[in-house]
Protein backbone atom coordinates (compact mmCIF):
# COMPACT_ATOMS: atom_id res chain seq x y z
CA UNK A 1 0.00 0.00 0.00
CA UNK A 2 0.94 3.41 -0.50
CA UNK A 3 -0.38 6.50 1.26
CA UNK A 4 -1.09 9.90 0.81
CA UNK A 5 -2.40 12.20 3.33
CA UNK A 6 -4.06 15.42 2.89
CA UNK A 7 -4.49 18.31 5.79
CA UNK A 8 -7.47 20.26 5.39
CA UNK A 9 -6.55 23.29 7.61
CA UNK A 10 -3.55 25.05 7.67
CA UNK A 11 -2.31 24.23 11.28
CA UNK A 12 -2.17 20.91 10.42
CA UNK A 13 -0.35 21.72 7.07
CA UNK A 14 1.90 23.17 9.04
CA UNK A 15 2.41 20.40 11.20
CA UNK A 16 3.00 18.03 8.52
CA UNK A 17 5.73 20.15 6.82
CA UNK A 18 7.84 20.54 10.27
CA UNK A 19 7.60 16.84 10.13
CA UNK A 20 8.85 16.00 6.68
CA UNK A 21 11.72 19.08 7.29
CA UNK A 22 12.97 17.65 10.39
CA UNK A 23 13.15 14.38 8.99
CA UNK A 24 15.24 15.56 6.27
CA UNK A 25 17.79 17.63 8.57
CA UNK A 26 18.02 14.48 10.45
CA UNK A 27 18.98 12.25 7.81
CA UNK A 28 21.40 14.81 6.38
CA UNK A 29 23.08 15.75 10.07
CA UNK A 30 23.82 11.36 10.70
CA UNK A 31 26.07 11.55 7.05
CA UNK A 32 29.61 12.59 6.52
CA UNK A 33 29.81 14.48 3.38
CA UNK A 34 29.81 17.85 3.23
CA UNK A 35 27.37 18.05 0.64
CA UNK A 36 24.73 16.33 2.90
CA UNK A 37 25.79 19.33 6.03
CA UNK A 38 25.20 21.76 3.17
CA UNK A 39 21.57 20.46 2.38
CA UNK A 40 20.98 19.59 6.82
CA UNK A 41 21.54 23.76 6.20
CA UNK A 42 19.30 24.55 3.80
CA UNK A 43 16.38 22.84 5.73
CA UNK A 44 17.34 24.71 8.52
CA UNK A 45 16.63 27.68 6.77
CA UNK A 46 13.34 26.44 5.50
CA UNK A 47 12.42 24.96 9.25
CA UNK A 48 12.95 28.40 10.14
CA UNK A 49 10.63 29.62 7.76
CA UNK A 50 7.80 27.02 8.77
CA UNK A 51 8.91 27.71 12.27
CA UNK A 52 8.59 31.40 12.88
CA UNK A 53 4.96 31.84 12.61
CA UNK A 54 4.05 34.24 15.58
CA UNK A 55 1.26 32.05 16.23
CA UNK A 56 2.73 28.41 16.42
CA UNK A 57 4.22 28.04 19.64
CA UNK A 58 0.57 29.32 21.13
CA UNK A 59 -0.99 26.71 18.89
CA UNK A 60 0.46 23.95 19.82
CA UNK A 61 0.68 24.95 23.08
CA UNK A 62 -3.36 25.11 23.55
CA UNK A 63 -3.48 21.68 21.28
CA UNK A 64 -1.21 20.14 23.85
CA UNK A 65 -3.41 21.19 26.44
CA UNK A 66 -6.69 20.35 25.36
CA UNK A 67 -4.99 17.01 24.17
CA UNK A 68 -3.77 16.65 28.08
CA UNK A 69 -7.08 17.11 29.13
CA UNK A 70 -9.24 14.66 26.79
CA UNK A 71 -6.44 12.05 27.90
CA UNK A 72 -7.21 12.37 31.59
CA UNK A 73 -10.20 11.64 31.66
CA UNK A 74 -9.04 8.56 30.55
CA UNK A 75 -7.69 7.41 33.70
CA UNK A 76 -9.41 4.53 34.96
CA UNK A 77 -11.17 3.19 31.64
CA UNK A 78 -10.41 -0.72 31.76
CA UNK A 79 -9.91 -0.25 27.85
CA UNK A 80 -6.65 1.65 28.40
CA UNK A 81 -3.37 0.90 29.50
CA UNK A 82 -2.30 3.15 32.13
CA UNK A 83 1.13 2.98 31.61
CA UNK A 84 1.03 4.09 28.09
CA UNK A 85 -1.45 6.36 29.58
CA UNK A 86 0.90 8.06 31.52
CA UNK A 87 3.72 8.01 29.32
CA UNK A 88 1.74 9.95 26.69
CA UNK A 89 0.80 12.56 29.53
CA UNK A 90 4.45 13.14 30.58
CA UNK A 91 5.33 13.52 26.79
CA UNK A 92 3.13 16.12 26.77
CA UNK A 93 4.14 17.60 30.19
CA UNK A 94 7.62 17.63 29.31
CA UNK A 95 7.29 19.02 25.79
CA UNK A 96 4.77 21.73 27.01
CA UNK A 97 7.28 22.96 29.85
CA UNK A 98 9.96 23.08 26.60
CA UNK A 99 7.62 25.77 24.39
CA UNK A 100 7.18 27.85 27.69
CA UNK A 101 11.11 27.84 27.69
CA UNK A 102 11.51 29.11 24.46
CA UNK A 103 11.76 32.86 24.78
CA UNK A 104 11.48 35.28 22.38
CA UNK A 105 10.32 35.09 18.33
CA UNK A 106 11.15 31.68 17.28
CA UNK A 107 14.73 31.04 15.34
CA UNK A 108 15.79 34.37 16.69
CA UNK A 109 19.47 32.70 17.61
CA UNK A 110 19.56 31.75 13.95
CA UNK A 111 18.42 35.09 13.03
CA UNK A 112 21.23 37.24 14.84
CA UNK A 113 23.73 34.82 13.47
CA UNK A 114 25.29 37.20 10.79
CA UNK A 115 27.12 34.71 9.39
CA UNK A 116 24.33 32.58 9.01
CA UNK A 117 22.09 34.76 7.65
CA UNK A 118 24.55 35.33 4.59
CA UNK A 119 24.31 32.26 3.69
CA UNK A 120 20.66 32.04 3.77
CA UNK A 121 20.58 35.00 1.49
CA UNK A 122 23.34 33.54 -1.22
CA UNK A 123 20.74 29.74 -0.97
CA UNK A 124 17.79 31.26 -2.51
CA UNK A 125 20.07 32.58 -5.77
CA UNK A 126 20.93 29.44 -7.85
CA UNK A 127 24.36 28.31 -7.11
CA UNK A 128 25.05 31.20 -4.62
CA UNK A 129 26.75 29.22 -2.20
CA UNK A 130 29.84 28.36 -4.23
CA UNK A 131 32.98 28.84 -2.51
CA UNK A 132 33.43 31.81 -4.67
CA UNK A 133 30.50 33.24 -3.26
CA UNK A 134 30.85 32.33 0.53
CA UNK A 135 34.70 31.62 0.81
CA UNK A 136 33.93 31.09 4.68
CA UNK A 137 31.29 29.07 4.34
CA UNK A 138 33.68 26.74 2.11
CA UNK A 139 35.82 26.65 4.50
CA UNK A 140 33.15 25.51 7.23
CA UNK A 141 32.52 22.60 4.56
CA UNK A 142 35.93 21.44 4.80
CA UNK A 143 36.17 21.28 8.48
CA UNK A 144 36.01 17.41 10.48
CA UNK A 145 32.28 16.44 9.68
CA UNK A 146 31.97 15.76 13.83
CA UNK A 147 32.64 19.74 13.94
CA UNK A 148 30.51 20.71 11.37
CA UNK A 149 27.74 18.08 13.24
CA UNK A 150 28.36 19.79 16.35
CA UNK A 151 27.67 23.20 14.86
CA UNK A 152 24.83 21.99 13.22
CA UNK A 153 22.85 20.63 16.53
CA UNK A 154 23.70 23.22 17.97
CA UNK A 155 21.63 25.57 15.33
CA UNK A 156 19.05 23.34 15.21
CA UNK A 157 18.57 22.25 19.09
CA UNK A 158 16.61 25.51 20.25
CA UNK A 159 14.14 24.58 17.56
CA UNK A 160 13.32 20.57 19.03
CA UNK A 161 10.47 21.60 21.05
CA UNK A 162 8.76 22.22 17.47
CA UNK A 163 9.57 18.97 16.45
CA UNK A 164 8.98 16.90 19.53
CA UNK A 165 5.48 18.60 19.72
CA UNK A 166 4.12 18.12 15.96
CA UNK A 167 5.46 14.66 16.41
CA UNK A 168 3.16 13.96 19.60
CA UNK A 169 -0.13 15.71 18.00
CA UNK A 170 0.41 14.03 14.60
CA UNK A 171 0.50 10.72 16.46
CA UNK A 172 -2.66 11.41 18.37
CA UNK A 173 -4.04 12.55 15.13
CA UNK A 174 -3.20 9.41 13.19
CA UNK A 175 -4.07 7.38 16.12
CA UNK A 176 -7.63 8.32 16.40
CA UNK A 177 -7.77 7.95 12.80
CA UNK A 178 -11.52 5.94 11.38
CA UNK A 179 -10.53 3.40 8.50
CA UNK A 180 -13.17 3.04 5.90
CA UNK A 181 -12.97 0.69 2.68
CA UNK A 182 -14.61 2.41 -0.94
CA UNK A 183 -14.03 1.82 -4.46
CA UNK A 184 -13.61 4.69 -6.77
CA UNK A 185 -16.19 3.68 -9.86
CA UNK A 186 -14.11 5.04 -13.27
CA UNK A 187 -11.43 6.77 -10.79
CA UNK A 188 -13.91 9.01 -9.29
CA UNK A 189 -15.43 9.16 -5.37
CA UNK A 190 -17.53 11.51 -3.92
CA UNK A 191 -19.20 11.35 -0.29
CA UNK A 192 -21.55 13.77 1.42
CA UNK A 193 -20.45 15.01 4.47
CA UNK A 194 -23.53 16.66 6.81
CA UNK A 195 -21.01 19.37 8.04
CA UNK A 196 -18.51 16.83 9.32
CA UNK A 197 -14.81 17.46 8.15
CA UNK A 198 -11.67 15.97 9.37
CA UNK A 199 -8.29 17.73 10.24
CA UNK A 200 -6.43 15.38 7.78
CA UNK A 201 -7.44 12.64 5.58
CA UNK A 202 -5.16 9.42 4.68
CA UNK A 203 -5.86 7.81 1.22
CA UNK A 204 -4.18 4.36 0.88
CA UNK A 205 -4.26 2.17 -2.55
CA UNK A 206 -2.17 -0.53 -3.97
CA UNK A 207 1.26 0.11 -5.30
CA UNK A 208 0.29 -1.73 -8.49
CA UNK A 209 -2.47 0.77 -9.44
CA UNK A 210 -0.55 3.54 -11.37
CA UNK A 211 -2.54 6.08 -10.17
CA UNK A 212 -2.26 8.85 -7.76
CA UNK A 213 -5.30 10.49 -5.91
CA UNK A 214 -6.49 14.16 -6.34
CA UNK A 215 -8.57 15.38 -3.25
CA UNK A 216 -11.18 17.77 -2.73
CA UNK A 217 -12.63 18.52 1.21
CA UNK A 218 -15.09 20.96 2.82
CA UNK A 219 -17.70 20.22 5.18
CA UNK A 220 -19.93 19.47 2.94
CA UNK A 221 -18.70 16.97 0.67
CA UNK A 222 -15.31 15.20 -0.38
CA UNK A 223 -14.16 14.63 -3.95
CA UNK A 224 -11.79 12.31 -4.87
CA UNK A 225 -10.40 11.99 -8.80
CA UNK A 226 -7.57 9.04 -9.47
CA UNK A 227 -5.02 10.17 -11.82
CA UNK A 228 -2.73 8.64 -14.35
CA UNK A 229 0.76 8.62 -12.67
CA UNK A 230 2.14 9.60 -15.86
CA UNK A 231 4.84 12.11 -15.61
CA UNK A 232 5.62 12.53 -19.20
CA UNK A 233 2.13 13.99 -19.86
CA UNK A 234 -0.79 16.50 -18.11
CA UNK A 235 -3.24 14.68 -15.39
CA UNK A 236 -5.30 12.35 -17.06
CA UNK A 237 -8.47 10.35 -15.14
CA UNK A 238 -7.25 6.84 -14.50
CA UNK A 239 -10.88 5.65 -16.14
CA UNK A 240 -10.68 2.37 -13.40
CA UNK A 241 -12.30 1.08 -10.61
CA UNK A 242 -9.62 1.29 -7.61
CA UNK A 243 -9.96 0.13 -4.29
CA UNK A 244 -8.79 2.44 -1.76
CA UNK A 245 -8.75 2.96 2.36
CA UNK A 246 -9.52 6.49 3.62
CA UNK A 247 -9.01 7.34 7.19
CA UNK A 248 -10.60 9.74 8.78
CA UNK A 249 -8.28 11.60 11.46
CA UNK A 250 -9.28 13.94 14.19
CA UNK A 251 -7.62 14.83 17.26
CA UNK A 252 -9.28 14.20 20.05
CA UNK A 253 -11.87 17.09 21.73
Amino acid sequence: MISYEYPLNEKMRTLLRLEDLFSKIELFMSRDSSYDHHAAVSTLFEILEVGCRADLKSELLQELERQRRVLSNLHNNPEISEAALNSVLSEIDQVSTQLLAMSGKTGQHLRENEWLMSIKQRAVIPGGTCEFDLPSYHFWQKQDFDKRREDLLSWLSPLLPLKTSSEIILRLLRENGKVFQFTAPQGTFQQMQGGRIAQMLRVSLSEDLACIPEVGANKYAINIRFICADYASKSTLFEQDVPFELTFCNLAT
